[in-house]
């Protein structure tokens, strides 16, 4: 009996930043780090240093206060950055 396919296969497991829960990785969002600051990957396979954000919108709010991309990036990314990435996620004014 082959083993492989008697398994079931395993979904890649994610952390979100902000909040530190665990979740499927095509369930949560990948900001990627890019020349010009961070910005949402859309394909989950741009290259590049990626960070996860769950779909909380807490966790969305406090992705700004809390300046958590830093962190991940261990680099300074700008406040215009974090205000592109809340609009595409439909966090406009917020």
């Amino acid at each position: 009996m082959d083993n492989k396919k008697t398994q079931a296969r395993r979904k890649p497991i994610r952390t979100c930043i902000v909040c530190r829960t665990e979740g499927e990785k095509k369930a949560l969002v990948r900001i990627v780090r890019t020349a010009d600051g961070a910005e949402i990957d859309k394909t989950g396979r741009a290259a590049g240093r990626g960070a996860y954000l769950c779909g909380n919108p807490e966790c969305r709010i406090k992705l700004v206060k809390t300046r958590a991309l830093n962190r991940a990036f261990k680099a300074e990314i700008s406040l215009e950055c974090y205000a592109k990435i809340n609009e595409e996620l439909g966090m406009k004014g917020k």
